[in-house]
């Protein structure tokens, strides 16, 4: 699965670990996270994210 960056602040969405935080469970593709998903440290949409 491939990781995704955030465009603003940097941070690294790792499919394997998820974003339990935000409700997303590990093994989650970023395709499949919600569209109302933010970046867990700017607040940024799906949208500001690259595929690393």
């Amino acid at each position: 699965m491939d990781k995704y960056v955030c465009d603003v602040c940097g941070y690294v969405y790792d499919p394997e670990v998820g974003d339990p935080d935000s409700g997303i469970a590990p093994g989650t593709p970023f395709d499949q996270i919600p569209d109302d998903w933010v970046c867990p440290l700017c607040g940024v949409g799906k949208d500001s994210f690259s595929k690393q």
